[in-house]
């Protein structure tokens, strides 16, 4: 397989609701105006307090400077996978559990931050440009890497960026996180870019006027949480709501898979996770990808968001080892007695049924 930096710089930023009237032209220009332009990549990914906007540079230029808006001062590249000259989709998994062993665990042990963005082709995994050389150099000998130069592939080798560069001896120290799975299901979903203004009406509302009474009070209860995500990259666009909202959508429109799994979703995250510590997705992702469970990945300025394949015979179980490091364990229930992995597993935390 083959690993890809993009040629995209990226700026990951929070808008607060409270300050959206002030960037209703720029986010509408940047969704449905792609001809007046030049951002390749953009994903709006809507939670209940605010807005998460992960674009490049061009994208950012439409976006005024205010106090409504949060910017973490790191410029960030985007990683994919590809296998054969296209994007990795072969394995009967998909989104960040085909990944989780042969990049997101190497990443975390070598003390890289990383953020995910799962879409329904592909997906990127975000680092820090300054982190590029230790990322080379932890994924060389697995990859062959590339980086995208004026739309040209050049191969790239750890030693063209090892100068400087310090392997880390220690791995990460994984951080308990309280995490959180309401109740609501989601579809991951595409669109042909041509029949957007078809929809246009309908995304502007569910993307800008969501708020409600009845949210806020869902949202309380921690039954329901609002979660919406739009990524428009390279041409292709990505949605991810939850079967309510699917509903206000045309069906002849939306691209599903032949299955139309529906996607429950894992919540990491009681305070915000920030932005240095590594290891997050890669404890979430392991015990997944160990189950050969599908998992789609969303980082957000504030938390992380797993969405696990809703099987009705899958459990998730949130475990503490005598040393407080989280394990997180999905299983199909008819293979519980007989697992391998329980033998390692210590107290039982939580258990949420998926």
């Amino acid at each position: 397989m083959d690993l890809h930096i993009l040629e995209h710089r990226l700026k990951v930023t929070s808008l607060s609701k409270a300050g959206l009237e002030r960037y209703t032209h720029g986010l509408i220009k940047l969704v449905f105006l792609r001809d007046r332009t030049r951002c390749k990549f953009f994903c709006l990914t809507e939670m209940p307090n605010d807005y998460t906007l992960v674009l490049d540079e061009e994208g950012f230029k439409e976006l005024p400077r205010t106090d409504f808006l949060q910017v973490v001062e790191a410029t960030w590249l985007a990683l994919n996978v590809v296998s054969n000259g296209h994007s990795s989709t072969g394995s009967q998994t998909v989104g960040v559990t085909k990944i989780a062993k042969s990049v997101i665990a190497p990443l975390a042990q070598h003390k890289v931050s990383v953020l995910m963005l799962s879409t329904y082709q592909t997906d990127f995994i975000l680092v820090r440009e300054s982190d590029l050389p230790a990322v080379i150099h932890t994924l060389s000998e697995e990859f062959s890497i590339y980086r995208e130069v004026n739309g040209e592939s050049v191969a790239v080798t750890s030693t063209d960026v090892s100068n400087g560069f310090l392997k880390s001896k220690n791995g990460f120290s994984p951080t308990l996180h309280p995490v959180l799975s309401p109740k609501n299901l989601f579809c991951v979903m595409s669109l042909d870019p041509d029949t957007l203004p078809t929809i246009a009406t309908t995304l502007m509302d569910v993307m800008f006027y969501s708020t409600s009474v009845k949210w806020e009070s869902a949202d309380q209860d921690l039954d329901h949480i609002h979660f919406f995500s739009f990524s428009l990259i390279d041409g292709y666009i990505s949605i991810v709501v939850d079967t309510q909202t699917q509903k206000r959508f045309p069906s002849n429109l939306l691209l599903t898979s032949a299955s139309a799994e529906l996607w429950r979703m894992v919540r990491i995250g009681g305070q915000p996770l920030g932005f240095d510590e590594c290891g997050i997705v890669a404890q979430i992702s392991e015990p997944l990808a160990d189950a050969d469970i599908s998992a789609y990945y969303i980082s957000t300025f504030n938390f992380d968001h797993a969405l696990v394949n809703n099987n009705g015979n899958l459990h998730l179980i949130i475990l503490i080892t005598s040393n407080n490091i989280i394990i997180i364990l999905a299983f199909d229930v008819a293979l519980f007695t007989s697992s391998r992995r329980l033998k390692a597993l210590h107290t039982v935390y939580r258990k949420v049924n998926l």
